[in-house]
């Protein structure tokens, strides 16, 4: 459910980004997103899509222009706090899963947790809860040799949701799942972003991926653009 007033959980102004060779990949991009509410963003490769979640999640810096998170300007912190700020605030899901092989399943969905929260016990309790929440209960002791991609996925999911962050970036996150476990996979994200109330945003080269969202903007050169005029 999008939250109604109050300020975005993102708020993005004016900002621009170049390659090195000079080649501009936006201009004047504005975006606002507030809790509960998927973003996706679409485009075609070397657009830009990748390079705006990276400069959303305080990981490249842009040309011009801000970014604020839950109220948090990124530009005035230094790495350190960035750095803090990604781990409390952001939740992240990948293309390519990364979930590490030698921790159980408890284990990878714990890790934001522990990077936050010395208490194990109550970090375990909650990649417990959050693995059911994904449909994988009683798992938390499997690896991962055991899952198949659509599994993988879930953990992915649950990992990004388990310390309750204000944003969730994902770069796509069903990019490398057959059609019809991506389409449950999707309706599992959508969920969950809506019911924790987070904001979302999504990249993406498909529009049948995009779908699923609850805006769907084009990144262009000029900056986002909304195909229904919103």
């Amino acid at each position: 459910m999008i939250a109604d007033g109050g300020a975005p959980v993102l708020a993005v102004s004016g900002l621009a980004k170049a390659l090195p060779g000079g080649r501009r990949l936006f201009d004047g991009l504005d975006l606002n997103v507030r809790a509960g509410e998927l973003v996706a963003v679409i485009g075609e490769s070397g657009a830009g899509k990748s390079t705006l979640l990276n400069i959303l999640a305080g990981l490249d810096e842009a040309d011009q222009g801000a970014v604020a998170i839950a109220g948090t300007p990124l530009g005035p912190l230094d790495e350190a706090a960035r750095t803090r700020l990604r781990r409390e605030r952001i939740g992240f899901v990948f293309q390519a899963f990364h979930i590490l092989p030698y921790l159980t399943l408890g284990q990878n969905v714990a890790l934001p947790l522990a990077l936050t929260n010395p208490d194990a016990r109550h970090a375990a309790a909650a990649a417990r809860a959050m693995l059911a929440a994904v449909g994988l209960e009683g798992r938390a002791e499997d690896y991962a040799r055991d899952l198949s991609g659509g599994e993988l996925q879930r953990v992915a999911i649950a990992r990004a949701l388990v310390h309750r962050p204000a944003l969730i970036l994902a770069d796509e996150p069903t990019g490398n799942l057959d059609p019809e476990t991506a389409g449950r996979v999707l309706a599992l994200f959508a969920g969950a972003v809506h019911d924790g109330e987070a904001a979302a945003v999504m990249v993406t080269h498909s529009p049948a991926t995009a779908a699923i969202a609850d805006r769907v903007l084009t990144l262009t050169a000029r900056g986002l653009v909304d195909k229904n005029g919103g």
